[in-house]
């Protein structure tokens, strides 16, 4: 009997998740459809209610829905409760489970294409998102140095900060307004430097996330998003002799681990990333999930 999986977000018109998945889940032969389920707000708990269904498998959750599936599930994993996201559901006899895998998929990304070891070092991010939140709790549990947090809306990124203080051990974790004043202040001592904003992305092409002539050489500069395949910022890291990396391996590598909750199975991750690489060439923009 055909079994369903898909991505939960709005908007999903440019949805990449169904494009490496499906290649995935057809290189083994699983009789599964991964799809795009485009979801706006009201119609979250509705579905969330039909992922019980015996043919539904779960799926993965992106913008704008990784914190508010949190009281609409079962169950959630230690670690997706720690960083107050959920980007995977796994649907096991009608019971929700959640998990997030946005956390080892940024922190594989991070050590082995980055060549990144966080510990003991500055991080500034762009954004105080889902994704950011899973973010930080992977840098924090690591043992960065300190950890600031820019954000638009000051008020989500103070938020963040007071939730995710009990893990801060030795590292310092601090938020501050998205203004010119704020960027210079940390960007002189930062060793890594995380946009976790979709600025950038296509459509937004001119957009950056942060003042550019601020860039330092010595610092990674880490865009999550994948498309374009070199954003604004990451041109200008490159101009100005930082390393750089893009986002299409945090989001292979988190749908690999996603991937392997539904189906028990090892991610063929060569088919994955070929077929990410494919459709990150076409109009494909969504990022996260």
């Amino acid at each position: 009997m055909l079994k369903y999986l898909g991505v939960i977000g709005y908007p999903l018109t440019r949805s990449l998740s169904p494009a490496f998945q499906q290649a995935a889940l057809d290189y083994l032969r699983l009789d599964i459809e991964y799809q795009a389920w485009p979801t706006p707000e009201d119609a979250l708990a509705t579905r969330i209610t039909t992922m019980r269904s015996p043919t539904v498998l779960g799926g993965n959750v992106t913008i704008p829905h990784k914190e508010a599936v949190l009281p609409l599930i079962d169950e959630v994993d230690p670690l997706a409760a720690r960083i107050g996201a959920v980007n995977t559901i796994v649907n096991r006899d009608a019971r929700l489970y959640g998990y997030n895998t946005d956390a080892g998929g940024f922190m594989r990304a991070l050590r082995e294409d980055g060549g990144f070891e966080p510990a003991g070092r500055r991080v500034v991010i762009a954004g105080a998102g889902g994704v950011a939140r899973a973010v930080v709790t992977a840098l924090l549990e690591v043992g960065t140095r300190s950890v600031t947090v820019i954000n638009r809306t000051l008020s989500r990124a103070n938020r963040l900060v007071t939730e995710l203080t009990e893990l801060v051990g030795a590292s310092e974790l601090r938020a501050l307004p998205e203004m010119y004043a704020s960027w210079a202040a940390v960007m002189s001592s930062c060793d890594l430097l995380i946009n976790c904003t979709s600025a950038g992305s296509s459509g937004s092409e001119e957009e950056s996330p942060v003042p550019l002539d601020l860039i330092r050489p010595s610092m990674l500069v880490y865009d999550l998003v994948y498309h374009p395949a070199e954003t604004r910022l990451m041109a200008a890291a490159r101009q100005t002799g930082a390393s750089m990396l893009g986002g299409l391996p945090m989001l292979v590598y988190q749908g690999a681990a996603s991937f392997e909750l539904w189906t028990e199975q090892e991610a063929p991750l060569d088919i994955m990333f070929e077929a990410a690489r494919m459709g990150a060439g076409g109009e494909l923009a969504e990022k996260g999930a």
